[in-house]
């Protein structure tokens, strides 16, 4: 039987943000920037000098979070509003983003909902699936323009939880049953990870200098345990993250080495080495065999360029 493994050998295990050089001059976009690890990450590039745009749904979240990043000193943070369940939002994010800079060095696909009830987002898309992919999906393309003329970075947040989902590439919604909170997450944390990976395929196919990566912050102590499962998921959490998860700022090292290490490989996947990848070193993490499979990222790619209703080879000719 195929086990998860890694797919690289680029970084030292043990990685921490000390390894960091300075990022002045350096754009980051962070979404979910507002709390958890996408907050946490902010802080730490700021200090190193990067300049962030964060954002958040909440006008009033994400200006706190922007003070609060801007309190640290080094790079500037700047607000963004921006819902990924609501692709008109996500027009008006770019459009907004492209009068703040001409520029993004760096993309962190960081916001996600979990185990919500079974909803939709505002254009008709199953929740989890709509926000922590398919918003991601059209944000960045619309945004790669401004990434290619960085020469810059994508950096998208998966989870262990890929290890147990699977693609219904003949439901993606499930629209026809069979709909629970974890099977739905699980789905949208292996779209993440399948969509990062056939991402640097198509980045070289077409000979950009693009980049692409994807991370997952172990089992981090965030809002995202309190504020989308119910029930008894809910009250099982409160424990499981007193006992278990580490603090969101080990959970965004991750990502912070990916957005800037010049180790990190093209097409790799980071986080915790650990106790079943949820805490521990940072280093080149186990991503499942199911992640490879090319032709259902392909597959993928292709649904979701029809969802959203963007077609890649308007900015990325020749990715085949």
């Amino acid at each position: 039987m195929n086990k998860p493994k890694p797919i690289h050998n680029s970084i030292k295990r043990g990685w921490t943000p000390d390894r960091v050089g300075d990022q002045t001059g350096k754009t980051v976009l962070i979404t979910g920037g507002n709390s958890g690890i996408g907050l946490q990450a902010a802080k730490i590039l700021a200090g190193k000098g990067a300049d962030i745009l964060l954002c958040a749904r909440s006008e009033a979240k994400g200006q706190a979070a922007v003070d609060a990043v801007n309190a640290i000193g080094g790079g500037t943070a700047r607000l963004v509003i921006l819902d990924l369940a609501d692709m008109a939002s996500i027009q008006a994010a770019a459009k907004s983003v492209a009068t703040l800079t001409d520029r993004v060095d760096v993309l962190v696909n960081n916001a996600g909902i979990m185990q919500t009830p079974e909803l939709t987002t505002k254009d008709g898309f199953e929740l989890q699936l709509g926000t922590n992919h398919l918003g991601h999906f059209l944000l960045n393309g619309l945004l790669y323009p401004l990434v290619e003329a960085a020469d810059g970075r994508i950096v998208v947040v998966s989870s262990i939880a890929h290890k147990f989902g699977r693609l219904n590439l003949k439901d993606l919604m499930y629209a026809n049953g069979g709909y629970t909170p974890t099977i739905a997450y699980g789905q949208s944390k292996l779209a993440n990870i399948v969509y990062a990976f056939e991402l640097q395929r198509r980045l070289d196919a077409a000979g950009s200098s693009v980049t692409a990566y994807a991370v997952h912050p172990g089992y981090s102590n965030t809002e995202l345990q309190n504020t989308g499962p119910t029930g008894v998921l809910n009250l099982l959490y409160k424990p499981l993250n007193v006992l278990m998860a580490q603090p969101a700022e080990y959970g965004s090292y991750p990502t912070v080495l990916a957005a800037t290490d010049p180790a990190a490989a093209p097409g790799g996947y980071y986080g915790p080495t650990g106790w079943q990848d949820a805490r521990g070193p940072v280093g080149d993490s186990a991503v499942h065999p199911k992640a490879l499979n090319e032709d259902k990222a392909a597959n993928l790619w292709v649904q979701s360029e029809a969802l959203v209703d963007f077609y890649w080879e308007s900015v990325l000719p020749n990715a085949g």
